[in-house]
């Protein structure tokens, strides 16, 4: 049955989300014209983008470090409740032993500064090589990490098998109130396409079990889409039910929504959102940036 929440959670003086909802990124040339204006600069997504969605995935990050320059620029646009979950560069989380890559995280935290809080949590994505021998290593990053908010995905079987070494990754997190990022690939695997980017992204992308963690107040959903909207929303249907009761316990949910090239990604977003709200009556509606205006889009 879908959850209902008091309505004294949501006051129309007040919409704020109870929940960060977003995609992998912000700058993405497909969106103009529909989640976009179609005359949208390169340069302008960020604050389009911060408009409707309160949350991005910093896979920026992982595969670059920005400049000095360009994290100014971001915390300049972002508004101060906004998070950005930017990812260990993998030089970082790929490098070998993560004991060895303290000073480069420190470094990588001075960088990223300026964006103070809206830096939460910062995310660490293990390769599928990190198995169960190496949990020593990441329990001293962790506890070398310990004042700040991280959440950490691993790819490696033996933490998916149900066995004592996943018991032991839990446990290691749980106790220190890290995040196992719960990743669902799902409906990606289950499409059947020829479509290149379709092909890409199964290519790319880890099928591994689904784990539905809430190790602190704020779990990470990733969810991994095919192309088709109305495919996908089956496999959205239970965390759009985990999302709503996680949300009525108290917790703070973050939800990022992913297609095989992000195409779709902001429509899966605004369509998981417009979901939600049936289960959570007085969930304020999201905004609007289509034509540089700001207006609330509500159930169709």
């Amino acid at each position: 049955m879908p959850s209902r929440c008091s309505a004294s959670i949501f006051t129309p003086d007040f919409p704020v989300l109870p929940y960060y909802l977003g995609c992998p990124s912000w700058n993405e040339p497909a969106w103009r014209g529909s989640f976009y204006p179609a005359d949208l600069r390169p340069a302008d997504s960020l604050e389009h983008y911060a408009r409707v969605f309160n949350a991005v995935e910093g896979n920026t990050t992982f595969y670059a470090r920005p400049s000095s320059a360009t994290v100014q620029r971001w915390a300049e646009l972002m508004p101060a409740d906004f998070r950005f979950c930017a990812k260990l560069p993998r030089d970082i989380s790929h490098g070998g032993d993560l004991r060895d890559q303290l000073d480069a995280t420190q470094a990588f935290l001075d960088l990223l500064a300026p964006l103070g809080e809206r830096v939460a949590p910062l995310w660490l994505q293990l390769p599928a090589g990190f198995g169960p021998p190496r949990l020593a290593e990441l329990a001293v990053w962790l506890e070398a990490l310990a004042h700040r908010r991280i959440a950490v995905e691993v790819r490696h079987p033996a933490f998916f098998a149900k066995g004592d070494e996943e018991r032991a990754l839990n446990r290691l997190l749980h106790e220190r109130g890290v995040e196992r990022i719960c990743l669902d690939s799902r409906a990606l695997f289950a499409c059947r396409s020829d479509d290149p980017a379709v092909l890409h992204a199964q290519s790319k992308k880890p099928r591994v079990p689904v784990r539905p963690a809430a190790f602190s107040q704020s779990p990470q959903v990733r969810f991994i889409g095919g192309p088709d909207l109305d495919a996908n929303q089956a496999y959205l249907e239970p965390w759009l039910d985990k999302t709503a009761a996680w949300i009525e316990e108290g917790r703070t949910p973050y939800v990022f929504l992913h297609t095989p090239d992000n195409h779709l990604a902001a429509a899966q977003a605004l369509r998981f959102h417009e979901s939600l709200m049936t289960r959570l009556p007085g969930l304020p509606a999201l905004a609007s940036c289509l034509d540089g205006e700001v207006e609330q889009l509500g159930l169709l």
